[in-house]
C-alpha cells in the first residue's frame, strides 16, 4: 500500500484582499511542500508582503481558503503562530540590548524558562557564529550580523515554517552568501521557507519552486529551470577562426545568425544537453571547426521582465503602506 503524501506546509486557494477600491490579491492559489524553499517574486505593490501578512495571521483576507501548518489562520491563529516564525524586511533587533539579551528576551516570550532560555540563546549564538559578539550591544553589529541575529530570534521558538521577507536587502555579497547558507541548512533540516525577494539571483540560488505575482495575480509558477524555459532567446554561440569557416557553418545550420565582424554564429537553442549534443554532432559530421562555444540561456531577470514588464527594484511599497506595519510589529504580533 502506498503511503499517503504529507500535507503541504502552506495551501492557499482563491486568496483575495483589497484595501478600499484597490485590489491587492485577486484570487491566488499557492501550495508549498514541507521542507522546501518557496520564493514569491513580484514588482513593487504586487501583493507579496500582504500575502505574508495574511499567512502569518497579521492581516485578515477578504476571501479564500488558507491552511498554514495544517491550520486555518482565521479559525486557529494561535496554532498557526506556534508553527511559524517571521523575519520581516526591517530588523526587529533591539540595538540597546546585547545579542544574548535579545535572544533571552525572545526565549522569555516563548516561556522557555530561565535555564532553557539561556541554553537556547547560547545554542543559537554558536549556530549563527555570533558567540564572540554575544555580550556586545546589537547597535555595534554589522548589517550581516544583525540579520543573522534577527533570524536567530525567529528560531528561538523552533518554528516549522519561516517567512523571510527580503532577508538580504542591504547586505554586502559576503553576508548575503552567509545568509543563503543558513537558509539552505534550515531547509535541509526540514524547515519550510517562504521567501519573498526582489533579488532574482537569490531566488535562483535558493528556491525549489518560484511563483511570480503581478497586480495581485499569479502569472507563473514552477522551478527556476521551468520558468526560464518559457522565455525565448536561448542560444548557442559559436566562435570561428576565419570568415570561410563562419560562412560554411552559417550555410549548414538553418536559422543561425552570423556576425561577420565578431566571426561568431548564434544558433537558437534551449540550452539542453540534447540540443547541444545534436549541434556538436552536426558540426563534427560536416567537418566544421569551431574555435569556441558558449551556451546562453534566459535568466530570471528575463523571465521577470517578460512576465511583468517591470524591472525588480525597491520594496513592496503598496502593501507595506496599506497594512501600516513594520518588521518590529510583525515579529511582535507573531510572538
Amino acid at each position: 500500500m502506498t503511503p499517503a503524501a504529507s500535507a503541504p506546509a502552506i495551501a492557499v486557494t482563491g486568496l483575495r484582499k483589497s484595501f478600499g477600491d484597490q485590489v491587492v490579491l485577486d484570487g491566488i492559489d499557492l501550495e508549498v511542500a514541507e521542507g522546501t524553499i518557496f520564493a514569491l517574486l513580484g514588482p513593487n505593490g504586487a501583493g507579496k508582503t500582504t500575502t505574508v501578512h495574511i499567512l502569518s495571521t497579521l492581516s485578515a483576507p477578504d476571501g479564500g481558503g488558507i491552511r498554514v501548518g495544517g491550520h486555518d489562520p482565521a479559525l486557529h491563529p494561535d496554532l498557526v503562530r506556534a508553527a511559524i516564525g517571521v523575519t520581516g524586511q526591517f530588523s526587529a533587533v533591539d540595538g540597546l540590548l546585547t545579542g544574548e539579551e535579545n535572544l533571552v528576551l525572545m526565549a522569555d516570550l516563548h516561556h522557555l524558562g530561565r535555564v532553557g532560555g539561556r541554553r537556547r540563546a547560547a545554542e543559537l549564538l554558536r549556530r549563527f557564529d555570533l558567540a564572540e559578539a554575544a555580550g556586545k550591544t546589537a547597535a555595534t553589529y554589522s548589517g550581516g550580523m544583525r540579520r543573522r541575529l534577527d533570524l536567530a530570534m525567529t528560531l528561538v521558538g523552533d518554528p516549522r515554517i519561516i517567512f523571510l521577507d527580503e532577508p538580504t536587502t542591504g547586505l554586502d555579497p559576503r553576508s548575503r552568501r552567509t545568509m543563503w547558507q543558513i537558509i539552505r541548512r534550515l531547509a535541509a533540516g526540514g524547515t519550510t521557507i517562504f521567501l519573498t525577494t526582489q533579488q532574482l539571483d537569490e531566488a535562483d540560488e535558493l528556491a525549489d519552486r518560484i511563483a511570480v505575482l503581478d497586480h495581485g495575480t499569479l502569472v507563473a509558477e514552477g522551478t527556476a529551470a521551468e520558468l526560464k524555459s518559457r522565455i525565448p532567446g536561448g542560444h548557442i554561440q559559436l566562435q570561428f577562426a576565419d570568415a570561410d569557416s563562419l560562412d560554411a557553418a552559417a550555410r549548414a545550420l538553418a536559422g543561425a545568425t552570423p556576425d561577420r565582424d565578431a566571426l561568431s554564429l548564434q544558433v537558437p537553442g534551449d540550452g539542453s544537453v540534447r540540443s547541444l549534443r545534436a549541434l556538436l554532432d552536426r558540426l563534427d559530421r560536416d567537418g566544421l571547426d569551431v574555435q569556441e562555444l558558449s551556451v546562453h540561456t534566459p535568466d530570471l531577470d528575463d523571465v521577470f521582465f517578460a512576465l511583468t514588464g517591470h524591472p525588480t527594484t525597491g520594496t513592496d511599497r503598496t502593501t507595506t503602506e496599506s497594512t501600516g506595519t513594520t518588521g518590529t510589529t510583525e515579529k511582535e504580533a507573531v510572538r
